[in-house]
């Protein structure tokens, strides 16, 4: 094994894999709208001769590489992105950084999947067993991990082990996956004239009064436990007073029972802020389940070792990425990256490529030697 993965590893062109993120980092791909992305990838895919190749009907999409008769390996990577449609999606590239929107979360990930096809065919290499492939939708913001739900249902317990491309992750080995709870809530009122129906409820008051009651919440370090309200809008103009506004309110901790507490107290605040005339309800828009497989697991320490290998000690991590899914099932799974970079979710946000080469071989690594994992 040892001699294929050397001529595999040495087959790799970290430049291809630079070119081809920004290419696929080209291609606008907002959370529920990433048609036009996964249409890129299913084509790219076809181009090179992998076989069932099919966009779902969430549009993410699907692909295998044919091998031997061991158990199948998935490594997936997420095509969505958290900028809206009309972002600038111009890059600026140096000798050793890409600084682009979306340029490391995700599209690196996803010109990983192809990185992998091209460097095992370049040295003629049968796997073990098949090798499946998806670029899955909803990873971010609302979508609530629609993409990786759906690949789990489809291919979970078919395969022997899942693998999970982050661009920015290089050198992290995620293994547990804390738990999100995200809510939308709104106010809601008669409305009315600034001027002339003064002192009627506003939704946007009634609204920002509560997030500020949020906002003053306490929670623990340890388990760290956090919340963000991320968005917030509503009302008609600067003189009508306010018939409803709502906010987006992402709670998470890396304990269950301490998120559940949080998710208590939010709700406690929500039912105090009603009043006559101003109702206040909320909805679950996102459910992320925690879960994990130990740091001692053969895929974790497949992942650990192909880092020291390579002169990287690992760092054992938690998060919230596609693998909470198989892993709130107790499926093995594992988030690796392909580079070291900053600023995710910004306009500036960017990759150092220093280390890709590194990042690709780890990659590699963990791919063919996960067919042999007990």
């Amino acid at each position: 094994m040892n001699a294929i993965i050397e001529s595999v590893c040495a087959a790799l062109q970290p430049s291809a894999v630079i070119d081809r993120a920004i290419a696929i980092q080209q291609i606008a791909a907002p959370t529920f709208e990433e048609r036009e992305r996964a249409e890129y990838v299913a084509r790219e895919f076809n181009a090179l001769g992998l076989k069932d190749v099919e966009i779902d009907e969430l549009g993410s999409v699907f692909a295998r590489r044919p091998g031997g008769p061991a158990t199948p390996i998935l490594v997936a990577a997420h095509i969505d992105t958290v900028f809206p449609r009309g972002t600038d999606l111009t890059i600026e590239r140096t000798p050793n950084r890409v600084v682009g929107p979306g340029i490391g979360d995700n599209s690196l990930g996803v010109a990983g999947l192809f990185a992998i096809v091209e460097t095992l065919n370049a040295a003629s290499v049968e796997t073990p067993g098949d090798l499946w492939l998806t670029a899955n939708v909803g990873e971010e913001g609302l979508g609530d991990l629609r993409g990786m739900r759906r690949v789990v249902e489809r291919l979970g317990r078919r395969v022997r082990a899942m693998i999970v491309i982050e661009g920015m992750a290089y050198g992290h080995v995620y293994h547990q996956a804390i738990g999100v709870h995200r809510l939308r809530i709104t106010a809601s009122t008669e409305g009315g004239h600034s001027w002339h129906d003064y002192g009627r409820p506003s939704a946007v008051h009634g609204l920002v009064q509560l997030a500020a009651q949020i906002t003053m919440l306490s929670v623990p370090v340890s388990p760290k436990t956090t919340f963000n309200i991320g968005q917030i809008g509503g009302g008609t103009s600067v003189n009508t007073i306010a018939r409803e506004a709502s906010l987006e309110l992402d709670l998470r901790s890396e304990d269950p029972d301490t998120l559940a507490e949080l998710v208590g107290q939010v709700e406690s605040l929500i039912r105090d802020a009603a009043a006559p005339g101003l109702a206040v309800t909320h909805a679950v828009t996102s459910q992320r389940p925690p879960g994990s497989i130990p740091i001692d697991h053969p895929l974790v320490q497949l992942a650990a070792e192909s880092l020291r290998t390579l002169g990287t000690e690992p760092v054992y991590e938690r998060g919230s990425t596609d693998a909470n899914i198989p892993l709130s099932l107790g499926l093995p799974a594992v988030v690796i990256g392909l580079c070291k970079g900053s600023h995710a979710h910004r306009p500036d946000e960017y990759i150092e490529t220093n280390m890709l080469e590194n990042g690709m071989k780890q990659l590699l690594r963990v791919v063919l030697g996960a067919y042999t994992l007990p």
